[in-house]
């Protein structure tokens, strides 16, 4: 049986700050729990004769926050076992009080008396509106990818300069390190204070503490901007607008095709160059389509993008249940079986063939492989490389027979492809970089003098001397 735990709010301020049916309740008890006592009414409390005991010593015996939470809610579960108890925290019960949430979801019996929010204070102390749009985070839990810079952004929890280093570091990477921020301490009390530093600087303030909130003004550096995925869906949709680019808003998901393809093609080209400038930009491109795409889908009510965000996401999750689920692999290997596993199971009752949803459209050596692989999978294939290679010879008999015949060539092409899988070699990737050392080669020799002017030889001599440079 539980007695029951009265959770009283002690505001952000002073004791004329403090409301009087808490402060009457507070008169009344012979003893009042604090989370800490790290907060400017306690003293004047005490001195009005409450006796207060902390759980203060929790915070150095425990190595993380929510260690001491849980160990605070259930200290105070077992103590409203044997009488009734007031339990005492910061602000108000209900703003970034973990202690209570964890009180409410184990099903405490808890009743409530408020208390001013800091929140009250703080929009006060910097003279912003909420309704503007605002975020409280903690900087103990700080999730960047889910700030929103375009808002005010309040960060609690910045109670020493390492926590206050942290924080610079994540946020640097979405502000510029001159954004003005500022650091307010003890909001709404007569020892407010508000510094205004660079971003950069703010961990190098000593007086941080317990009472300290950073303050983030919304993003209005456009280079910035520019880098945040709603400025992109923006600019996609008013490109597709009624007052957009006319381009654009012919597009449909035909006519975009063959940029896709060719964006893909651009970029496996500045992969396979190793410059990063280069990826950065055509990946940029690759994303545009992707963009286009969504826009169209969204303009025709069937889906927009975030359905595709969703979608891949539900995806990753689900063929990754040794990352997100309970389901152990011991190499790479059994991830891709699990993942052929997984995609099998949510495409069997759409399967007709063990070939089905091997591409039609894409370059013939990458479909032999994928065709080669899905068959292998049921086990049609040979023991080991060498039936591979025997039959690659056979071809190549079969080949120099008839090699006129189109269709020998391409038995001669797709037993290299079976080879090289054998080697987990990826024809289509060798054939390009294969393409690539050609052309360099090539290139070499018409920078030497004009190739049609040179005999064979010539030019061989000074095709063997860019094989020897490593072109």
């Amino acid at each position: 049986m539980s007695f029951g735990i009265t959770v009283v709010g002690l505001g952000s301020g002073e004791l004329e700050q403090l409301p009087l049916g808490v402060y009457r309740h507070l008169k009344r008890q012979p003893l009042v729990w604090l989370r800490t006592r790290n907060h400017p009414v306690v003293d004047e409390l005490e001195a009005e004769g409450i006796h207060f005991e902390s759980f203060d010593s929790v915070y150095e015996t425990s190595e993380t926050f929510e260690d001491v939470y849980e160990q605070i809610v259930a200290s105070l579960i077992e103590k409203s076992d044997e009488l009734a108890i007031t339990y005492a925290v910061p602000g108000h019960p209900f703003v970034a009080e973990r202690t209570v949430e964890l009180l409410v979801e184990r099903g405490a019996d808890v009743t409530f008396l408020g208390g001013q929010s800091f929140l009250d204070a703080m929009f006060q102390a910097l003279r912003i509106d909420p309704i503007n749009g605002f975020q409280l985070l903690d900087a103990t839990a700080l999730d960047i990818e889910r700030l929103q810079v375009t808002q005010h952004v309040l960060i609690g929890q910045v109670y020493d300069g390492f926590v206050a280093g942290d924080v610079k570091v994540q946020l640097m990477e979405r502000y510029p390190d001159e954004h003005v921020v500022k650091l307010v301490t003890a909001a709404g009390t007569k020892h407010e204070q508000i510094r205004e530093v660079p971003l950069y600087e703010m961990d190098r303030v000593a007086e941080v503490d317990n009472l300290t909130t950073l303050y983030v003004p919304p993003l209005t550096d456009e280079a910035y901007l520019a880098r945040e995925f709603a400025t992109l869906h923006h600019i996609i949709a008013t490109l597709r607008g009624p007052n957009g680019c006319p381009w654009d808003r012919k597009q449909t998901h035909e006519s975009l095709r063959k940029y896709l393809l060719e964006e893909a093609y651009e970029l496996i080209e500045a992969i396979d160059e190793q410059d990063d400038d280069a990826i950065i930009e055509e990946l940029g491109d690759v994303l545009l389509q992707v963009m286009l795409h969504a826009q169209i889908g969204a303009d025709d009510g069937y889906f927009d993008i975030r359905d595709v965000i969703g979608s891949i996401s539900e995806k990753m999750v689900r063929r990754h249940p040794h990352v997100f689920g309970d389901v152990t692999v011991a190499d790479a290997d059994d991830v891709i079986s699990n993942w052929n596993a997984i995609k099998q199971t949510e495409k069997g009752e759409k399967r007709k063939s063990q070939l089905d949803g091997v591409l039609m459209t894409q370059p013939g050596l990458m479909r032999a492989e994928q065709l080669q692989k899905k068959a292998a999978h049921v086990g049609f294939e040979w023991d080991d490389v060498s039936g591979a290679f025997a039959k690659l010879e056979e071809e190549v008999r079969e080949w120099k027979e008839r090699p006129e015949d189109e269709t020998e060539l391409g038995d001669v092409l797709f037993s290299i492809v079976n080879v090289a899988r054998y080697y987990k070699l990826n024809a289509e990737q060798a054939l390009e970089r294969t393409n690539q050392k050609f052309k360099r080669r090539f290139e070499y020799i018409e920078a030497n003098g004009s190739v049609e002017d040179m005999t064979l030889e010539q030019m061989d001599r000074l095709w063997n001397e860019a094989k020897e440079q490593g072109l």
